[in-house]
């Protein structure tokens, strides 16, 4: 079964950058894990090239809800499912991972990754500058420590 964990994320808006700081924590384990791993960056329409490719995936991104800093959510279930409702209108200036994934499960139909996990982490800043707060460091840790739990230690490739 192929499996990804995709990093969202801008890393010059502070806590923004937490996809990608994953995926670079993720990446130095040794040993690594058996799933594919992407920094996305901001990219939208990038994400579309490579969703057919497997069976599972994982996305994480920031959130600013006003919740406590570094909390993280996941969404699944129902909550997913209305999220990949297919909008007619796309706003293709901040065409996202949400945008792709809505479009590729329009496109894809049956190839569609069949298990999705999307998990929200609650930032603190997201102003210009480099380098993540205590709360989303701390968060990004927990998240390492469970995708250690759930994936044996094979081979990852990282892109």
């Amino acid at each position: 079964m192929a499996i990804a964990i995709i990093g969202c994320g801008q890393l010059l808006r502070k806590d923004d950058g937490l996809g990608p700081e994953l995926i670079q924590r993720l990446a130095s384990l040794h040993p690594s894990l058996p799933v594919k791993l992407i920094d996305y960056g901001t990219s939208g329409f990038s994400l579309l090239d490579d969703l057919e490719e497997y069976d599972s995936l994982i996305v994480v991104d920031g959130l600013k809800s006003g919740s406590i800093p570094g909390t993280i959510f996941m969404v699944r279930g129902e909550q997913l499912e209305k999220l990949l409702e297919t909008d007619p209108y796309v706003d293709l200036h901040s065409f996202g991972w949400d945008d792709a994934l809505k479009w590729a499960k329009w496109l894809y139909k049956e190839r569609f990754p069949k298990n999705i996990k999307i998990y929200l982490v609650e930032v603190k800043e997201v102003g210009y500058g480099i380098g993540l707060s205590e709360p989303v460091k701390e968060a990004i840790e927990r998240l390492v420590e469970m995708f250690k739990k759930e994936f044996s230690s094979e081979k990852t490739e990282v892109s």
